[in-house]
């Protein structure tokens, strides 16, 4: 898949469950429920050790898109495409990262969410940016203030989200996709509770589709 692919893939999805993983053995149960939940796309944190792991189980399945999440260095980045990462998302703006991901063919989704990060991600030659911490940052009104002076520009908000605030952001044209935890909470993981996942995530689903309706 090239870039443009992977993200018009996350575009379809709509919606991009952010994972952490404590036990990479807990990976093919929780593509199992995702698949389940109708929502084949992953993004996996590199904030436990499992990760690299975890990702390699669940793009091995071969029906998952899978990214790697809060990827803060070049060496990261390696580990995440080594194990089947196929976009990268940070918290920020690293230079030194998305050149990595273009060594690698991969997309680069860094989180921008002011004016002078969003041109800095533009002036890199990106069109997609992560806008973290969402909620915290001014949530869909920042974004839609934001599409006027860079209206060529496709965010994917994270963090802060959840389904009471869901429609406000998807209904902006700029909003390619929308990243959330609460369909794949850790607790519920950590507890083997993958029913209690497949059932959230098709729930979340249900509703970023009733939004497009």
């Amino acid at each position: 898949m090239t870039t443009s692919d992977v993200a018009a893939a996350l575009g379809r999805a709509r919606l991009v469950p952010v994972v952490v993983l404590d036990d990479a053995a807990d990976a093919g149960p929780l593509a199992d429920a995702l698949v389940a939940g109708g929502l084949p796309v992953a993004e996996v944190t590199f904030r436990t050790a499992a990760a690299a792991d975890a990702i390699r189980v669940m793009a091995d399945r071969g029906d998952l898109l899978l990214g790697a999440g809060t990827v803060l260095t070049p060496a990261q980045v390696d580990q995440a495409v080594a194990a089947g990462a196929r976009y990268v998302v940070s918290p920020g703006l690293s230079r030194a990262v998305v050149e990595r991901c273009a060594e690698h063919g991969v997309l680069a989704l860094p989180g921008a969410v002011t004016a002078t990060e969003v041109q800095a991600a533009l002036e890199l030659g990106l069109g997609t940016v992560k806008f973290f911490p969402a909620g915290t940052s001014g949530g869909a009104p920042a974004i839609a203030a934001l599409t006027a002076p860079f209206a060529d520009v496709r965010f994917i908000p994270t963090g802060g989200i959840g389904p009471a605030d869901l429609a406000d952001y998807l209904r902006i044209d700029a909003v390619v996709a929308v990243g959330g935890s609460w369909m794949v909470p850790r607790d519920r993981i950590r507890a083997g509770d993958f029913a209690a996942v497949r059932r959230l995530t098709a729930e979340a689903v249900a509703l970023a589709r009733a939004d497009q309706g």
